[in-house]
């Protein structure tokens, strides 16, 4: 019995997931996402390592762009198979990656008139990566499945997909292959979630895989508690509003935007924070919290409760949801302090920009992160402490306070990812570190070998291993 994998997208970095399983004469391609690091834009627009339409099946973990904002390109070149995916991945996926073409339709337009006044032109060609028609082609090929149950792919071979913990409908996906009477099972992890956070179910443990594929997003570094990251927003806010500042918050449109509304509404049950306006200034995330509130069965109790009651985070006093671009420039002739939560959420497009340039260059602002920064980002650049950064064509000083609260962290640390692992009852054939930028994802590499004595890998960008 042979299989091969493939490492395509997502290995020593943190975006452009991507994972090629090729068994039984089927490919099956785990993720198809977009990479967001500058440096690693150029992969986007490149030739899909292998033919799209060799490739039988689409396996997706979850809707974030890094895992699914490649896809209209794949179906644009010729992929003509079945996207899997849970139904609240399938109708979060659908608005992102609407969202996505939308802007790089955007952007081409604005960099084409922002490229001929200034008499230059830039590396890459000035059209969108694909279009609103690309992601629209892209939306009959999704194929629903529900948490455990069994899903026939190809003759011999098939997968299940069960609750990650990531976000609303993310998956960790096991996929059987049967051949010459032998079983062989590989578990690909997407993005593991973190126990005992709000709204969303914890990840479930599985009891056995022969071959594992787990992220290291945080695999170097643990998380701050719960209560920590709630005491440091208000901090962050209480201090804001007596500077008379606003507090902006780039935010990614799933999960973080209604984890950070979920924290606010507690803050302000506490009376922990003083009341202020709080825009969500991001249509996309709208419509996404409009999709949560379609699948109350993927809550937790403590959401569940909080619904019951009539104590939705989606729904408290001085929370205005902003849909036009009108309302969203009309933000900033309010006076005294608001809270801002804009994409994206490492600050590569959307709205945020607009706020940061409105907000960056005055001390009593606060711009607080509340997600990963990859590095190549403009949010790393921010976070790092860069004195002067580059936005919409033009350099911006940093004199705002910069706050990374890495709490709301989606993701497992290093400890829980050891803790998901060991729920296996059996040692896998071996375990490969994906998913985090290069010195994360050797140290918790390192970390996993010392602690269970498996054998681990940690591979590169197109690199290939034969699992027997």
């Amino acid at each position: 019995m042979q299989m091969k994998l493939r490492f395509l997208g997502g290995v020593q970095n943190v975006t452009g997931s991507r994972h090629l399983l090729e068994a039984n004469g089927t490919r099956i391609l785990v993720d198809c996402g977009l990479y967001q690091e500058r440096q690693l834009r150029a992969r986007n627009w490149e030739a899909f390592d292998v033919p799209p339409d060799s490739i039988d099946a689409v396996l997706l973990t979850h809707a974030h762009l890094d895992h699914c904002g490649l896809l209209p390109k794949l179906v644009r070149d010729g992929f003509r198979g079945k996207i899997y995916c849970t139904a609240a991945t399938a109708e979060i996926a659908q608005i992102i990656l609407l969202d996505a073409a939308h802007l790089q339709e955007e952007d081409a337009e604005y960099k084409r008139k922002r490229h001929k006044r200034e008499g230059r032109e830039g590396p890459y060609p000035v059209v969108p990566l694909y279009t609103t028609a690309d992601a629209e082609a892209c939306f009959p090929h999704f194929k629903t499945v529900k948490y455990k149950e069994p899903v026939p792919i190809n003759e011999g071979i098939e997968a299940m997909f069960c609750n990650a913990g990531h976000v609303l409908g993310s998956s960790v996906i096991k996929v059987k292959v049967r051949q010459d009477g032998q079983e062989r099972s590989v578990l690909f992890s997407g993005d593991v979630g973190r126990p005992h956070r709000p709204i969303v179910r914890d990840p479930v443990l599985l009891e056995q895989a022969d071959y594992i594929l787990v992220e290291s997003t945080y695999g170097d570094r643990e998380h701050q508690g719960r209560e920590d990251t709630k005491k440091m927003m208000a901090e962050v806010i209480n201090s804001t509003k007596q500077a008379g500042g606003n507090i902006v918050v780039p935010s990614f449109a799933l999960e973080r935007s209604q984890e950070v509304m979920y924290y606010m509404n507690e803050l302000l049950l506490e009376d922990a924070i003083p009341h202020l306006m709080v825009f969500l200034d991001s249509p996309m995330a709208a419509s996404i919290t409009k999709v949560f509130e379609h699948h109350p069965e993927l809550f937790d109790e403590e959401m569940t409760e909080l619904i019951r009651n009539h104590e939705s985070p989606f729904d408290f006093p001085g929370l205005k949801i902003t849909a036009s671009t009108r309302e969203s420039k009309a933000i900033n002739h309010i006076r005294g302090t608001v809270m801002i939560i804009a994409g994206s959420g490492m600050c590569t497009g959307g709205r945020i920009k607009h706020h940061l340039v409105n907000n960056i260059t005055e001390p009593e602002n606060t711009i607080m992160f509340v997600g990963y920064q990859a590095i190549g980002t403009l949010g790393r650049e921010i976070v790092d402490g860069k004195p002067e950064v580059r936005i919409l064509g033009r350099t911006h000083p940093v004199r705002a306070r910069v706050e990374r609260i890495n709490g709301f962290s989606a993701h497992a640390d290093r400890d829980e990812l050891l803790e998901w692992l060991s729920g296996l009852k059996s040692p896998p054939r071996k375990l490969f570190i994906v998913h985090g930028e290069a010195d994360s994802a050797r140290a918790f590499g390192d970390y996993a070998r010392e602690k269970t004595g498996w054998d681990v890998a940690v591979p590169a960008y197109r690199d290939e291993a034969i699992l027997d």
